[in-house]
């Protein structure tokens, strides 16, 4: 058992152009795969968790998501950064399913698979859901990365949960969590 980051993907890892699912719309934002190698660097693997309601909502199928993630994964080992996994959920808000973050069912599906430890792990977001699926799966803690949602006056930093901070970007997350020890 290992700790591990947790990744959600659009937003975070790449830019969230709305729903993105062609290869060549994958586009790393500023500084992902050096903070990523610094964390590797200090023991941390990899996983990616990322909701993808729009594969639900009609959008774009499975093998269009699967597309865009093997070209993720190959744009990141290019740059020296493996991931250890990749887990999704496919449907729409209103489904109800336990895997849709907030829900915390991907990380449980990571643990299983990967063998991580939930309690030494941290997930990397942009959105409240983010957190507090890391959260109710009893994850080390989680920080969210860029400007808080719009929409989202529950992303003030008095309306986030104790523990989880909002940063610029993943190599001031990725500071962070190096601060706070290793894996």
């Amino acid at each position: 058992m290992s700790g591990y980051i947790f990744l959600d993907r659009d937003g975070t890892l790449v830019r969230d152009t709305g729903y993105p699912h062609r290869p060549e719309e994958c586009e790393l934002l500023p500084g992902v795969a050096e903070g990523l190698r610094q964390l590797a660097a200090a023991g941390w693997r990899f996983a990616i968790v990322t909701n993808q309601s729009g594969i639900g909502r009609g959008y774009f199928g499975e093998s269009a998501y699967r597309a865009f993630q093997r070209r993720l994964l190959a744009e990141l080992a290019a740059r020296g950064v493996e991931i250890a996994g990749s887990f999704f959920c496919p449907h729409r808000p209103d489904a109800g399913c336990a895997c849709r973050k907030p829900a915390p069912g991907l990380l449980y599906r990571a643990r299983a698979q990967l063998g991580a430890t939930l309690g030494r792990s941290w997930l990397i977001g942009d959105r409240p859901a983010d957190a507090e699926a890391a959260l109710r799966a009893g994850c080390r803690g989680a920080i969210l990365v860029g400007a808080p949602p719009a929409q989202s006056g529950a992303d003030s930093p008095q309306a986030l949960p104790d523990g989880v901070r909002r940063v610029r970007d993943l190599p001031a997350a990725a500071a962070l969590i190096l601060q706070s020890g290793g894996a």
